[in-house]
């Protein structure tokens, strides 16, 4: 697979297959990951895998703890910024209404779409996930390396059949997750990203986001 396809397939997926991710195959991923750019070489991530019952007690541990607090817990890393501006929260409110329309979940059904995002902290029954973890101490260079990291490694799972889901939704049960993985006071988690194989029969996963034109965000000269 070429990059150009791989970049052009990729997609959230939210529908995954029952089929295993051995530890081998993740390591050799993660491991072929580590080419990603990265500024000064520092690799400022850190990852921790789940799968198997380490992957149930993160679920088990996330459905208490959104039980206790349906809104999330409080952060020092919001997902969006306060008071999202256009055109980056008609883009968001699009991309929510095209999906729940692909699953056929009406505008007034909160229990159905309640249901549907709970489905986030399951990881959208994915086999493996990881969580990416930064030290606090970094900088938004770091920051912006460790998203380059990522998305090599979205694209390395296309290479291998994988799908893969980046799911910032983690964001809200930091603290949770904090004491859930045992991390350092100084650490942080970024997000986490379900990995397993596509279930390509399901309807969520036809679904490819808009994206802007060239000229909406890049200008040119010189030339």
């Amino acid at each position: 697979m070429d990059v150009s396809t791989a970049v052009n397939q990729r997609i959230s997926t939210r529908a995954f297959l029952d089929k295993p991710i051995t530890e081998a195959e993740a390591r050799d991923w993660l491991a072929q990951g580590q080419r990603s750019p990265s500024g000064g070489n520092l690799q400022p991530w850190r990852v921790h895998v789940v799968a198997g019952d380490a992957r149930a007690a993160v679920v088990d541990m996330a459905m208490k703890a959104l039980m206790a607090n349906p809104k999330g817990e409080p952060t020092e890393y919001p997902i969006y910024p306060e008071n999202l501006w256009n055109p980056h929260e008609e883009r968001r409110q699009t991309i929510g209404k095209q999906m729940f329309e692909t699953l056929g979940i009406a505008k007034d059904d909160k229990a159905a779409r309640l249901a549907w995002f709970a489905g986030n902290f399951r990881f959208f029954d994915a086999p493996l996930a990881i969580f990416v973890i930064l030290d606090k101490r970094m900088g938004h260079g770091q920051w912006a390396h460790t998203g380059m990291f990522l998305q090599t490694l979205a694209l390395l799972a296309e290479e291998r059949g994988w799908a893969t889901c980046m799911q910032e939704c983690w964001g809200m049960l930091r603290p949770s997750l904090k004491t859930h993985l045992n991390l350092d006071n100084g650490e942080v988690v970024w997000c986490g990203m379900a990995v397993g194989y596509p279930d390509k029969e399901a309807a969520v996963n036809t679904l490819q986001s808009e994206r802007a034109d060239v000229d909406e965000f890049a200008s040119f000269a010189g030339f």
